[in-house]
């Protein structure tokens, strides 16, 4: 079975984690990606946070598979038109350079389309065009400044960035949606594009929610499902909310049995007002359905702490998927807080690809992240990154280059 992007050729000049991810993610659907490394470094990521002397890192090997890997020393006039021809041959080249740094090579993207009219070039960048255009940008300064830190952490507290990379890797997947549509588009016009993910837009993106309460609290000056309501006043911006849920549904995060010393023996509970009488029947609070102060989700909002005190005092009576196992009899939404060692020994995830076990040459078997959108005519094989430069002679093969013309290179230091 052929997969989704075979026959696409893509340019890899990424590297750490925002780049890699999206390349990575078309890599799994049948992608053609060609790595561009520097000789004798590589990827930044090869080298860091190592767990094996001498062996690349988790950090490179989790966001590199199904890649091919060359080396190529840019700087030197001959790698400069192994370059050319490079990008005569790709469909898509993806960059995460600092900004201007191709252009200080010498390839500005006029003339990256003039060697090749029908290439993508696809770019993560920190921010778009505007004061900030020309700052360097890492995961957690995306968080802050795309409003995901200002609107997380505890109520009283201090912004907070979350475990989730949503700066980096968030703004690779939205890139890869960038190059798949620019691919789709070429079809009809023949001519190949820009494509740009600012990492400040994308992280936004997925804070539109916290927008929406922005917009809603300068009209109505309060948010009556976040947990300063009703005690405590509204500022201008929107609050950080703790654990509290995002939509009109409220949620919280509750103790379960042996909490005292497993720090995620908890569960996410969400009172939703279509099984608020299953919740009163499970925690033995039955007048409560029919109560004046609890029987409408309006009428719950100035309760919320109480009610989810009540509902905590039944929780930690249970181990977080005893509870799981009740509620969802009831189909009262809820969620067990799983830590990584869970997740990673998780049987059901192995079974659907989403957690894979990768063997490599020189750090042997690890644990992966699959691919988290499956095609049903596509399906992805999840292989090892590639070793500095494995493919580099493969790929110029490939590319016309005869074994002597490989080998003067090599000699010159060029791949």
């Amino acid at each position: 079975m052929s997969k989704a992007l075979e026959g696409v050729r893509i340019l890899d000049f990424t590297h750490v984690q925002s780049g890699p991810t999206c390349t990575q993610l078309l890599a799994w659907f049948g992608a053609d990606v060609i790595k561009v490394e520097k000789a004798g470094e590589g990827d930044a990521t090869r080298g860091q946070l190592r767990d094996i002397p001498d062996a690349d890192s988790l950090y490179f090997t989790m966001l590199n598979h199904n890649k091919r890997s060359i080396t190529l020393n840019t700087k030197d006039p001959k790698g400069k038109e192994v370059l050319v021809n490079l990008i005569k041959q790709c469909d898509v080249m993806v960059e995460n350079f600092a900004p201007g740094a191709l252009d200080r090579m010498g390839f500005p993207w006029e003339k990256i389309q003039e060697i090749n009219p029908r290439i993508i070039l696809a770019s993560v960048k920190g921010f778009g065009p505007g004061p900030y255009v020309d700052c360097k940008v890492y995961e957690n300064v995306a968080q802050c400044t795309g409003g995901a830190a200002s609107t997380t952490g505890d109520p009283d507290g201090v912004p907070m960035v979350t475990g989730a990379q949503i700066g980096d890797s968030g703004t690779g997947l939205h890139l890869a949606l960038g190059i798949v549509t620019a691919l789709f588009q070429r079809e009809k016009t023949g001519r190949g594009q820009k494509v740009l993910a600012a990492m400040q837009d994308s992280v936004l993106n997925l804070c539109r929610v916290k927008l929406r309460d922005q917009q809603r609290l300068e009209r109505t000056r309060v948010l009556k499902e976040y947990p300063q309501y009703p005690e405590i006043e509204f500022g201008e911006a929107v609050p950080r909310a703790g654990n509290a849920s995002g939509g009109g549904q409220p949620g919280a995060v509750l103790k379960c049995k042996g909490w005292q010393k497993d720090p995620n023996a908890y569960i996410y509970f969400i009172t939703q007002a279509a099984v608020w009488g299953a919740i009163c029947k499970v925690i033995g609070e039955e007048d409560w359905i029919t109560n004046p102060h609890f029987a409408t989700p309006e009428a719950r909002l100035p309760h919320q702490k109480m009610i989810f005190d009540r509902i905590e005092e039944w929780t930690k009576t249970k181990t977080k998927f005893e509870a799981m196992d009740i509620l969802n009899e009831f189909d009262i939404p809820c969620g067990p807080i799983l830590s990584m060692k869970e997740i990673a020994e998780d049987q059901s995830l192995r079974e659907t690809g989403t957690i894979v076990e990768v063997d490599h040459p020189v750090r042997g078997k690890y644990l992966s992240v699959g691919n988290p959108i499956k095609l049903s005519d596509s399906p992805t094989e999840v292989t090892r990154s590639p070793l500095l430069g494995e493919h580099t002679a493969e790929v110029m093969a490939q590319m016309g280059y005869s074994a002597e013309q490989i080998a003067e290179l090599k000699a010159a230091r060029v791949i």
